[in-house]
């Protein structure tokens, strides 16, 4: 079954089973909205930003196993061409993911955010404050401009990633990544094959 953005998402690793907003129990009103999850206005919209289709990832960018998948991740986004893609930042691994996650959400403010966010996820194994840094910098990025742009928009940016948390938690998600297809939810790494089908079973409803 399927629910719409009126509805709640709820799920298991099997897929997503679902509650309906009215008449469900206590418990229940906590879960986030589809809204919420994959229309969230100050996270940028990857992919094709009118996608019938929504992927969301709930990741850490020194997670090792989102790295490498994001490169099957952005294959699938290109073969399709109609899916859009949303990316949860999810800091849990410390300082240095909170600053990771900090720096390529403020690159929104010089519309470099797609290139900051590639710049690290090709990068293997844990990070390194510094190294974060000096990665950013031979993407292009000036890194001036982009401690600007934090600082600008800070508030937002602690939001986001306070929502992004409440929401994993909400999910029950043991780490990452983690995704929600359409309004299925997904525990662990998914593939190019295993993202494809569940795109398809997105659109079969």
């Amino acid at each position: 079954m399927t629910i719409d953005r009126r509805r709640l998402l709820a799920g298991s690793i099997a897929g997503a089973a679902t509650l309906a907003l009215n008449g469900a129990p206590a418990w229940a009103q906590s879960f986030p909205t589809v809204e919420e999850v994959l229309f969230d206005p100050q996270i940028p919209a990857l992919g094709n930003p009118k996608g019938d289709v929504t992927i969301a990832e709930f990741f850490d960018y020194q997670c090792p196993y989102c790295k490498k998948g994001h490169a099957d991740l952005k294959k699938v986004l290109e073969k399709d061409g109609n899916v859009r893609l949303v990316m949860k930042d999810w800091p849990i691994f410390g300082e240095v993911s909170f600053h990771a996650a900090n720096m390529v959400l403020a690159a929104q403010e010089t519309d470099q955010y797609e290139k900051a966010m590639d710049a690290l996820m090709a990068t293997p194994g844990r990070l390194q404050k510094k190294q974060i840094d000096e990665l950013l910098a031979q993407a292009g990025i000036d890194l001036a401009a982009l401690q600007k742009g934090y600082r600008k928009i800070r508030v937002r940016i602690d939001g986001i990633l306070n929502r992004n948390m409440d929401q994993a938690n909400a999910f029950g998600f043991g780490g990452t990544p983690s995704f929600i297809v359409g309004t299925r939810i997904f525990h662990g790494v998914m593939d190019e094959k295993a993202l494809t089908q569940a795109i398809a079973d997105a659109r079969a409803g």
